[in-house]
C-alpha cells in the first residue's frame, strides 16, 4: 500500500510539472495566472486541513509522551540528549553550507553593483529580536496559541503539562488515557487527510511552474544546483550517522520517511509532513514517548535544511556583489545564525527573515535578497524535505540511546518490544 501511495505522489509531481509547463507555454501570462490561482485552492485547502490537526496532535502526543516517562530525571535525560543532538546537527549543517558555497562559488562572476533600492515589505526583519524570540516562547493563552498554530508555544505548554502529569504519584490515569485517545483519533484523522496529498502536490507544482515557468531553473542553475548538492551532502552524512548509530535497520527508516519527505518537498512545508512523519516513526518501531517528545521539539529547534540555506544564501549574495567576508566575519555569521535560526518557528517566511537580519548585521546589500526571492519557493521545497529527514534521524538516534527502538509487527501497526 505504501509503495502504491508513493507512486501516486511521484506521479502527481511529474504530472504537476508537465501541466504547469503546458499552461505556462500555451497560455498568456494573465491566463496562466488565473489557472494558477484556481489550482492553489486545492493546495490551500490541503494545508488548512493539515493546520486543523497540528495543534491537537502536537499537544496530545507530546503530553502523552512525557507523561509515560518514568520521572523528571528521565525527562531531563532525554531532553539533554535531544538538545545535544540538535546543537550538533545545527553546527554541521551550517559548516556544510559554508564549505559548499566556497567550493561552488555560485555568485561568482555576477558582478552586481550595490543599489540603494530597498526591499521594504518583502520581509520583516524587525521581528527577529532577542526580546521577540524569548517572549514568543511562552503563550499568553494556550487557546490563542492553538488557534494560531504556534507550534513552539504549544510545545512549551505541553512540556509543562506532561511534566506535571509525570510528577504525580498516580500519573493522573484519566488524563493520560484521554490524551492517548486524542492522539489515536488525530492520527486516524491524519490518515484521512493524507489520502488527498497527491491532489495537493499536483496543484502546488502545477501552479508554481505555470506562473514562473521552467526558465527560472536555468537563470539560477548554479545557485539552485549548488544548494541541492549541499543538501545531498547533508542527507548522505545524516544517513551515514543514522546507520552507524541505529544499525542496518536504519535503511528501513530511510524508506519509511520517503513519503513524508516527498510531501514536504512538493508542498514546501515541513509542517504538512509532521503528522505522517510521526506515524511512520511509530510504525518503524520508535516508542511513542520518544518520537512524540523529540519530533515537536525538532520542528522548533532542528531545522537543518533551513540553517544550511541561510549560510549558503548570505554568502551567495556576498559573492554576487563581489564582497569578501573575512574568516572572523564568517565565524561570527555562523554563531549569529546558530542563535537566530532557533527563532524560525512561527515566523512567516522565516529563512528570508533570518537572511535579511544577517545581511543588515554585516552591512551587506539588502537588495541582494531580491536575487533569491524568485527561486525561494523551489529551494524551500528542498530544505523542507531536509528538515523532515533531520528530525526523523534525531528521533531515531535519541530512541536508540534510550533503548526505545522496538521491533514492528508484520502489519507495521503495533510495535512490540524487541
Amino acid at each position: 500500500m505504501n509503495k502504491i501511495f508513493t507512486a501516486f505522489i511521484v506521479g502527481a509531481m511529474v504530472l504537476g510539472v508537465l501541466v504547469g509547463w503546458g499552461v505556462n507555454h500555451f497560455l498568456t501570462p494573465e491566463q496562466a495566472k488565473g489557472v494558477a490561482e484556481n489550482l492553489t485552492i486545492v493546495t490551500d485547502v490541503f494545508l488548512r486541513l493539515i493546520k486543523m490537526i497540528i495543534a491537537p496532535l502536537v499537544f496530545s502526543t507530546l503530553v502523552a509522551g512525557i507523561a509515560h516517562m518514568e520521572d523528571a530525571a528521565s525527562i531531563g535525560r532525554v531532553g539533554i540528549k535531544t538538545m545535544g543532538w540538535f546543537i550538533s546537527a545545527s553546527i554541521v549543517s551550517l559548516l556544510i553550507g559554508l564549505f559548499m558555497v566556497h567550493l561552488i562559488h555560485p555568485g561568482a562572476g555576477m558582478g552586481l553593483v550595490q543599489d540603494p533600492s530597498t526591499i521594504a515589505g518583502a520581509v520583516d526583519a524587525t521581528k527577529l529580536t532577542l526580546k521577540e524570540f524569548v517572549t514568543h516562547l511562552v503563550p499568553k493563552s494556550i487557546v490563542e496559541a492553538m488557534a494560531n498554530n504556534e507550534i513552539l508555544q504549544i510545545v512549551v505548554f505541553s512540556i509543562f503539562v506532561g511534566t506535571a502529569v509525570s510528577s504525580l504519584d498516580d500519573k493522573a490515569p484519566a488524563v493520560t488515557a484521554l490524551v492517548d485517545q486524542i492522539a489515536s483519533i488525530m492520527l486516524k484523522v491524519t490518515g484521512y487527510v493524507m489520502k488527498t496529498a497527491p491532489l495537493a502536490i499536483f496543484a502546488a507544482l502545477a501552479a508554481t511552474v505555470a506562473t514562473q515557468g521552467l526558465s527560472v531553473l536555468a537563470d539560477y542553475a548554479k545557485f539552485v544546483l549548488g544548494f541541492y548538492a549541499s543538501l545531498g551532502v547533508l542527507w548522505a552524512l545524516l544517513s551515514a550517522l543514522l546507520i552507524l548509530i541505529v544499525g542496518k535497520r536504519a535503511i528501513n527508516l530511510l524508506r519509511a520517511v520517503r513519503q513524508p519527505a516527498l510531501l514536504a518537498f512538493a508542498t514546501a512545508s515541513s509542517e504538512a509532513a509532521y503528522p505522517r512523519t510521526l506515524e511512520e516513526l511509530q510504525k518503524f518501531g520508535l516508542s511513542r514517548r520518544i518520537s512524540s517528545f523529540v519530533l515537536p521539539l525538532g520542528y522548533s529547534f532542528n531545522l537543518d535544511g533551513s540553517m544550511m540555506y541561510c549560510t549558503f544564501a548570505v554568502l551567495f549574495i556576498a559573492q554576487a556583489y563581489g564582497i569578501e567576508m573575512s574568516i572572523g566575519q564568517q565565524i561570527t555569521m555562523l554563531l549569529l545564525l546558530m542563535v537566530t535560526s532557533k527563532g524560525m518557528a512561527g515566523v512567516p517566511r522565516a529563512s528570508l527573515v533570518v537572511i535579511a537580519a544577517t545581511l543588515a548585521y554585516f552591512d551587506l546589500p539588502e537588495a541582494g535578497l531580491l536575487l533569491i526571492l524568485g527561486v525561494d519557493h523551489l529551494l524551500d521545497m528542498g530544505r523542507s524535505a531536509t528538515n523532515v529527514l533531520g528530525n526523523s534521524v534525531a528521533a531515531a538516534v535519541v530512541a536508540k540511546w534510550e533503548g526505545q527502538i522496538e521491533e514492528p509487527t508484520e502489519d507495521g501497526a503495533s510495535p512490540k518490544p524487541a
